[in-house]
Order: C-alpha cells, then sequence, then structure tokens
C-alpha cells in the first residue's frame, strides 16, 4: 500500500435473488465492521498456504521479471508468521530469460524492477496488523476505515447459492478529521452472516495533470479484487486476491505489473479436530 501510494502521488454477477429484508445500510455497516474485528481473532486459530503470483511486463508486452512465491502461514500472537517454502524467479536480459532464487535479487546495481517487485509484495501481502497479511487500506470495511468513505446500499444479488447485499463506496468529499480514503468500489455482503464475500476497489482520483508532465509519470487501473469464503463455524478468509495496473515513471520506465495471490490448504491448529479444507470451485 505504501509504495503504490508513493508511485500515485509522484511517479461477473450472478443473477439476484431473493434475499432477506435488507436492514439499513447503518446497520449492515455495523454488523460488517463488527465481524472483521472478530474474523481476525477467529483466523489465529488457522495455518493455511499462500502462493503468490508476481509479473511485470515491459510497454512491448513482453516479460520483464516474474515471481513466483509460495508460504506456510501459521499465526504468532496477534501476527502471522509467514515461512517462504518455495521460490522462482526470472528476469529478461538482451533477450535472454535468466532466472534466480530468492526474493530481493538484483542483476545490476540500479535493478528498478527487482526493487518494486519485493517491495509490491511486502506492502500488499505482509501488513503486519492483519492476520491474512492484507492491506484493510485497500478494502475499507473496518470501523476506522468505513468512517472515510460514503457508502451505498444497490440492491442484492446471489453468489454461490447464498443471497449478498451489495454496497458501492467512494471516499467522502469532506470527512470530519480530514483524512479521505482513495479508493471507490463495490463490496459483497453475505445477507446472513454480514461477512464480506468480494470487495473490487480501484483508485477514486486521477494522477494529478502536473506530476504527469513535470515528472513523466503515470498509474492507469490501479485497484484490486479480494474473494472471500466461508470455512468451519462462520469462520470467512480471503481465498484470493490480485490486481493489474500499469505504471510509467520518469518519461523512460514502463511496466504493467500484476500480483495474483491464492490462500489454500486451511488447516486448524487445534489437532483435536483433524479437519483441514480447501477452496470451493468457483
Amino acid at each position: 500500500m505504501r509504495i503504490l501510494l508513493l508511485l500515485a502521488a509522484s511517479f461477473g454477477y450472478a443473477s439476484a435473488q431473493e434475499a432477506p429484508p435488507a436492514p439499513d445500510l447503518t446497520r449492515i455497516l455495523s454488523r460488517v465492521a463488527e465481524n472483521q474485528a472478530l474474523a481476525q481473532e477467529q483466523r489465529k486459530e488457522w495455518v493455511y498456504t499462500q502462493k503468490q503470483l508476481l509479473a511485470m511486463h515491459r510497454g512491448s508486452g513482453k516479460l520483464a521479471r516474474e515471481e513466483r512465491r509460495e508460504y506456510s502461514i501459521t499465526p504468532k500472537g496477534r501476527r502471522v508468521q509467514k515461512e517462504l517454502v518455495h521460490f522462482e524467479g526470472k528476469y529478461e536480459n538482451h533477450g535472454k530469460i535468466l532466472t534466480y532464487d530468492r526474493p530481493g535479487y538484483g542483476f545490476k546495481g540500479m535493478d528498478i524492477d527487482g526493487d518494486l517487485i519485493n517491495s509490491l509484495s511486502d506492502d500488499l501481502t505482509n501488513d503486519k496488523d492483519s492476520r491474512d497479511g492484507l492491506d484493510h487500506d485497500l478494502f475499507p470495511l473496518v470501523r476506522d476505515e468505513q468512517k472515510k468513505y460514503d457508502f451505498r446500499l444497490e440492491g442484492t444479488q446471489e453468489v454461490h447459492g447464498r443471497p449478498t447485499f451489495r454496497l458501492t463506496f467512494k471516499p467522502k468529499p469532506h470527512p470530519a478529521d480530514g483524512d479521505s480514503g482513495s479508493w471507490k468500489g463495490e463490496a459483497l455482503i453475505d445477507a446472513e452472516e454480514f461477512q464480506p464475500v468480494r470487495v473490487t476497489t480501484s483508485l477514486a482520483f486521477p494522477i494529478p495533470m502536473a506530476v504527469r508532465i513535470l515528472l513523466g509519470t503515470n498509474i492507469k487501473g490501479l485497484g484490486f479484487t479480494v474473494s472471500y469464503q466461508r470455512f468451519a463455524d462462520g469462520v470467512w478468509f480471503p481465498v484470493s486476491y490480485g490486481g493489474e495496473f500499469d505504471v510509467r515513471a520518469v518519461f523512460f520506465y514502463k511496466r504493467t505489473i500484476s500480483l495474483a495471490l491464492t490462500n489454500s490448504d486451511f488447516r486448524r491448529t487445534d489437532v483435536s479436530t483433524k479437519v483441514a479444507y480447501s477452496i470451493e470451485d468457483k
């Protein structure tokens, strides 16, 4: 998140079905905020596998750099511990594809691609204050983030056989504390358990013209989507997360950057349960 805001500053719906009568919007948001806090507590009982695919393509469409990472995620106090169990990296250099075997690898003195791809993985999937690693600033459903946005209840629709409320959101034009949100988008909220099912965001403001002209910098299409799945005892986890956007900086640097993350192989840390869960077919 930090690297994206720095870059920005300087450089299918399913058919609708009958759902339970919708409570007022304030009640929906209050229940969602409560459940977001509860979800963080529930997730401390689970271990899982996280796979990341990060890729950067040049303006010509040719691959510049790609990393595949696999982590084992285990709870540790109020946070999670990530252990890298598999890594594959490759980059293009003068028409040749070369490989490397560790995050943060640089093949020359100033490796913009290497520094950026490593920062994106850390900023977007390794939030120290979240038990799932996702930056809550990107998906404004926790109570503190909700205060920065105007929400609107648009209706209901069915997702995976369950009714959901469809909400849209955008930054408040004049927030009381002066701290405005950065994103606009849509959230599908489970109508029975008031948990997010899918949240989609995009940057709510354009890069200022002065920055684009003077610094030769622009970002297009910046946004992310996260999908959640319900597990045992009403526990919900993010199971997929990703986005793709274009970056052009200081006139000569142009990349299309994509991130795809999947969480799977969920297991309770209490061995007496001996229960494991896999992701449902989409």
